[in-house]
């Protein structure tokens, strides 16, 4: 027996596999023998670090596919979302870098140039890798250059509108482009839309040839019911599956399409990558996959297929971690409870009910919820048309994806000023899924929009009640912002400064320490949303030392309170402490209201640099810029050391 054959019997293929051009040596036995082993090698390794498994059991074939047929870094791959892009990392020679994924010092989650020259963007946003390969087939044409521009998009990404936009300029186009369709019908949950709906038909026949045999099957054991749907599916593939396929969709707009393939068919999908290839034009592959294929805890797991668990329990598909309070549990809660009280209030999601809470008010009341599928452009308009109409919507996404629809939250909420409460989950520096994810422009971008209020609670219970504050609000959209993980512990107020009850204002107290001889305190610490923990023991650190020091969580940081402006005259110098970035962020916006009432105390602003940041754990990367306890309090003694009359400390 070779050395080589004996690896593949001793289950070691993969450790034989450096780069894409050792999978082209293989037989078809061996292929299937890897497509095994590398799923074992992710289910290993996400494992013990957490990570997105689901996508990318679904995609070995696929990714196998791609690198036997066509050339890749010559030919240039894209990934959408990039998400599934794991196998992709695994063949080209990134094996070792596993044991720390999406932690410091190891892979990302994504792709990224920096690691290898077979990836191209970081485009972990979704519905972006067809405009990418729109222009650079465009490019390679122009300038003459023999390579092909292959883009595997998931399902889920064709709900959002640039993959529309790019599609109707690559059908005008006779570039090489060939886009593969992983239609599994989900992204994170179930896929949502019309589009969907399509290709779910399809998903009744998947590979007209071969598996409707399976389909046969399936159905036949089934009383009444089976034998009929059969002759449908059967009459289907003899003659009318035109009326319940995509092909005419694609190829009206000009796309040749192939499929629909068994995306688990290793043959199916490379037989069909060669035509695609073969053909030298911009062509659609659909290919039928399961999410978390191979994998039974996975393919079992009704809420996402374990899209993107923690660590887990390889064996069972268990969680590991210790059940504690989350950020995002008490907002479902609580939205549940003010939901039961206001029959107006609506949630919108964009596919991502579970990870942002709004599966519970699905859950309890399933007609008041509507999953947009990856389109948060249309998400806050169609919030403004459902506000329009008399309803309260509460739109809950992650922070870095409401970047997306700017242009809809300025113009067609807030220039209407219509009651549109938009709840952002992993706001600030949120870690492993890097800077793409971070949820860091937020209190910067939307900051400008007149008419728009922005909240960032401290706790559970200023979640609580600033969720009810700014559904309250009836002339304007409003934000609420909170970070990911374990909530921590409640840090009541001393008192509140301004504000009435239930109303969206008033500042909280939340510590203060000595006062100087001629009554005015040294240094007010602006502590916004999580870190007003920070601030807090900032400030018992500086009292230490001598300083008398205010903190105060400004709770509505957008438009500044007028009592924050009141206390900073009090006060020698103002420090503001951040999770989102500096430039035009809340230190900005409270010098500029200083400025505008002529209070003349120097103020010091404490935030995120305006970076690209690279992933690792929230409190590396806090320490990588300096916003450590340590830290914070020996910038502010320092500071306050230049402003405070010389006196004993």
């Amino acid at each position: 027996m070779s050395v080589e054959e004996d690896q593949v019997t001793n289950g070691r293929l993969l450790g034989t596999i450096a780069g894409p051009q050792d999978l082209k040596r293989l037989t078809a036995e061996e292929l299937s023998v890897l497509a095994a082993e590398i799923r074992d090698f992710l289910v290993a390794k996400v494992s013990r670090t957490g990570g997105h498994l689901g996508p990318n059991l679904g995609v070995v074939e696929l990714t196998l596919g791609m690198h036997r047929v066509f050339d890749s870094p010559r030919d240039r791959f894209l990934f959408d979302t990039g998400h599934q892009a794991y196998v992709h990392k695994i063949l080209t020679g990134r094996q070792d870098g596993f044991d720390l994924l999406r932690q410091r010092g190891g892979l990302s989650g994504y792709p990224s140039q920096e690691e290898s020259e077979h990836d191209l963007v970081e485009n972990s946003h979704a519905s972006t890798a067809l405009s990418y390969a729109d222009g650079m087939a465009k490019a390679y044409t122009l300038r003459g250059e023999d390579r092909h521009v292959v883009a595997m998009v998931g399902d889920g990404a064709l709900t959002g509108g640039m993959c529309w936009e790019a599609l109707n300029n690559i059908a005008a186009t006779t570039n090489r482009l060939v886009i593969i369709v992983n239609d599994n019908g989900r992204s994170y949950a179930p896929t949502i839309g019309g589009f969907s709906d399509h290709l779910a038909t399809l998903r009744l026949n998947p590979g007209y040839e071969k598996v409707l045999d399976l389909v046969k099957d399936s159905l036949g054991a089934t009383p009444l019911v089976g034998k009929p749907v059969y002759e449908v599916l059967h009459a289907v593939k003899r003659g009318i599956k035109d009326a319940v396929a995509p092909q005419s969709m694609f190829e009206d707009l000009g796309l040749k399409y192939v499929g629909p393939i068994d995306g688990h068919d290793q043959a199916a999908v490379e037989t069909a990558l060669r035509r695609a290839k073969g053909f030298n034009g911009p062509v659609i592959v659909h290919a039928v996959t399961k999410k978390g294929f191979g994998y039974r805890p996975a393919e079992e797991d009704e809420a996402d297929c374990l899209h993107s668990p923690g660590a887990f329990d390889a064996e069972s598909g268990k969680m590991l971690a210790s059940s504690s309070v989350k950020w995002t549990g008490v907002f479902a809660d609580e939205l549940v409870a003010v939901a039961d009280e206001r029959p107006d209030v609506v949630g919108i999601t964009a596919a991502m009910a579970e990870p942002t809470g709004i599966a519970k008010l699905a859950k309890k009341h399933p007609e008041r919820v509507y999953d947009v599928g990856i389109a948060e452009q249309h998400a806050a308009t169609s919030a403004a048309g459902l506000a329009l109409a008399g309803l309260h919507p509460v739109v809950a996404v992650y922070a870095t994806f409401l970047n997306r629809a700017f242009d809809q939250v300025l113009l067609d909420v807030a220039m209407h000023r219509l009651p549109v409460t938009f709840v952002l989950d992993r706001a600030g520096i949120t870690g492993p899924d890097g800077p793409s994810h971070y949820g860091v422009w937020d209190m910067s971008v939307f900051g400008v929009v007149p008419g728009l209020r922005i909240a960032a609670p401290r706790d559970a219970a200023t979640l609580r009640e600033e969720l009810r504050e700014a559904v309250a609000v009836d002339d304007g959209p409003t934000i609420l912002r909170f970070p990911t993980g374990s909530v921590p512990a409640d840090l009541p107020a001393l008192r509140r400064v301004g504000g009435a009850d239930g109303s969206a204002g008033g500042v909280d107290i939340l510590a203060e320490h000595g006062t100087a001889d001629d009554g005015r305190k040294d240094v007010l610490i602006v502590a916004v949303g999580a870190f007003a923990h920070l601030g807090v023991e900032v400030a018992a650190r500086a009292a230490e030392q001598g300083y008398s020091v205010t903190v105060v969580d400004p709770r509505w940081v957008r438009p500044v309170p007028i009592e924050l402006v009141a206390l900073a005259r009090e006060h020698r110098l103002v420090v503001t402490l951040e999770d989102g970035v500096r430039n035009g962020g809340v230190g900005d916006a409270v010098a500029k209201a200083l400025r505008d009432a002529e209070v003349d105390v120097p103020l010091r602003d404490i935030g995120v640099p305006n970076d690209w940041h690279s992933f690792g754990t929230r409190a590396q990367i806090l320490a990588d810029l300096g916003i450590t306890a340590q830290d914070v309090t020996r910038d502010v003694v320092g500071w306050a050391s230049r402003v405070v009359p010389a006196r004993t400390h």
